[in-house]
């Protein structure tokens, strides 16, 4: 049965730093179990600032590149050269510091890439990937990824799944073009929130006061239409890792103590 827990730091930067430390030992565990691992990675101030850690910790080191698969939660549909892609920043953070195979890394096709301006077409090719990647003991055409990192938004969206918008109802789908989004820049690829769901571990990172109304409204039940990120959950544990700002509106129930 899928458990939830949550861990509370006094402030970004340690947030930050403990987070690419227990990557580390969840990585270099699961390679130990089974040979390889599989991670999905976010964007956003804390996703990349987790990365960095990463790449500046002699820690990193432990894990074998070579048997990781690297994936995108979600992506802008920007050029592959634009300081918002996802993938441009993750390779600036770490992975281009590290000896990946690079026929692992699965990144979403940008908007100048193979598939133009279309981003329906990128969308179909990423869910493809997915499916060519997926095993017969995952029972379907997505991964079961072993750590999932996300954040949110204030509003409550994660991966680019917005509160009330066409993704967040999308149950057929592994991966959908998210239009009109209501922050900058306004097109995307996003796993949906079943593909979300495929992950054993997802970790939902997030710090700062104007993320504290969203998490306390998902640990307490929230619906996931009008909050997706109350949707992103893993199978086997849904990690949260806080500063004490985001936490700050956390009932006694949830508010553990401060690491």
């Amino acid at each position: 049965m899928s458990k939830t827990e949550v861990v509370v730091y006094a402030n970004q930067d340690l947030l930050a730093a403990a987070a690419a430390a227990r990557l580390v030992t969840r990585l270099v565990d699961v390679q130990a179990a089974k040979g390889s691992a599989s991670l999905v990675l976010t964007g956003g101030g804390t996703g990349i600032a987790v990365l960095s850690e990463l790449q500046a910790s002699s820690a990193r080191d432990a894990i074998d590149w070579s048997r990781l698969d690297i994936y995108w939660g979600d992506e802008r549909f920007v050029p592959a050269d634009s300081d918002e892609r996802n993938e441009k920043q993750a390779r600036e953070a770490l992975l281009d510091h590290v000896p990946l195979d690079p026929k692992r890394v699965h990144a979403i096709a940008p908007s100048d890439g193979e598939f133009g301006d279309d981003v329906d077409a990128a969308a179909e090719a990423y869910a493809s990937v997915l499916a060519a990647n997926a095993g017969p003991e995952d029972h379907g055409d997505v991964p079961s990824f072993d750590i999932m990192l996300l954040g949110l938004g204030g509003e409550g969206h994660t991966a680019s799944v917005f509160p009330e918008s066409p993704a967040v109802y999308e149950t057929e789908r592994s991966v959908v073009a998210v239009r009109n989004c209501p922050k900058p820049p306004p097109t995307r690829v996003s796993l949906t929130l079943p593909a979300l769901r495929r992950a054993r571990d997802v970790w939902l990172m997030t710090a700062g006061e104007a993320k504290a109304d969203a998490v306390a409204l998902a640990l307490a039940g929230a619906g996931e239409v009008q909050l997706p990120v109350a949707g992103a959950r893993g199978h086997r544990r849904t990690l949260w890792l806080l500063d004490r700002a985001a936490a700050g509106k956390l009932t006694k129930v949830y508010q553990p103590p401060t690491a």
